[in-house]
């Protein structure tokens, strides 16, 4: 790890942290709290790779997948083709929709869904746009720097970092990168926040990003046990169904990439109201590794 020691963390003039777990477990409310400060009284960088994601490398999908079914309305083709108007996507670190609708979610047309094999090339293409987000961390950090004078970096990752990378592989290119310019902290989530994921999750399912080798696997399964073809396969259901395995397959690849770094739990980051709370806790992670 970059820091010995938790008084070696507070010693060092800049501090550089990733957060890595499930969505929902805090990582972007620590993120916004620690930004909210500014750079000549202790502030924070924050960068957030999935903001990188839907901006930098998944921006021009994005809008051309708004640009398709804009065409499809006469009036927006016109003024479309006489470049009468422009259609972006307003992604923001609060707010990746646009991101989310893009990815999709396979199954019945009438329904939203899309047919698995374009699914498929969409999550490849998230696939890279990460490990590409992800090797961007470094460069972000000194532009954090020498743009705008920061000292500290938060880097707040997507949920599906551990989907990209393998921990297991001490050669592996982006584990290697990050471990050696940050410290990685993962947010554990009890079996409580686990069933509270799922159940938010259900009410509002939404497109992520999985493994293919998960992804086809759990595609077919799916299908076999409900009876469904492709085209008559409810997309939200699918996804919901698909959550559930994914809480578990991910769970040892986490613990995995916390081997790299330090864990803090889910009720500690709860607890947290100030950069100050921030680094004690961070801290206390450390030496208790």
């Amino acid at each position: 790890m970059i820091y010995a020691s938790g008084a070696d963390y507070l010693a060092a003039a800049q501090k550089r942290v990733l957060l890595f777990g499930m969505s929902g477990l805090g990582k972007t409310h620590l993120s916004n709290m620690l930004r909210a400060s500014r750079p000549d009284h202790g502030g924070w960088f924050h960068y957030s790779v999935d903001y990188r994601i839907g901006t930098r490398y998944m921006g021009e999908y994005i809008a051309d997948n708004f640009k398709r079914e804009a065409m499809k309305v006469p009036l927006l083709r016109e003024l479309l083709m006489t470049d009468s108007v422009y259609i972006a996507s307003n992604i923001t670190f609060d707010n990746l929709a646009p991101l989310s609708t893009y990815l999709g979610k396979p199954g019945d047309p009438a329904k939203g869904g899309l047919p698995f094999a374009e699914y498929m090339i969409r999550q490849d293409q998230h696939r890279r746009a990460e490990i590409a987000a992800m090797l961007d961390t470094a460069h972000f950090m000194g532009r954090a720097e020498t743009i705008y004078g920061y000292q500290n970096f938060v880097c707040d990752t997507s949920g599906s970092i551990c989907e990209v990378v393998n921990p297991d592989d001490h050669a592996d290119p982006v584990m290697r990168q990050l471990a050696d310019t940050l410290l990685l902290v993962w947010i554990k989530g009890s079996d409580a926040h686990t069933a509270e994921l799922a159940r938010r999750f259900d009410r509002a399912p939404k497109p992520m990003y999985y493994q293919p080798e998960f992804l086809h696997a759990a595609w077919e399964e799916y299908r076999v046990t409900s009876g469904k073809s492709e085209e008559t396969c409810d997309p939200d259901h699918f996804v919901r169904w698909t959550y559930a395995r994914a809480l578990a397959h991910r769970q040892p690849r986490y613990a995995a990439m916390a081997t790299w770094g330090a864990t803090v739990t889910a009720e500690e980051v709860a607890a947290v109201s100030s950069p100050d709370d921030f680094n004690a806790l961070i801290a206390r992670a450390i030496d208790r590794r």
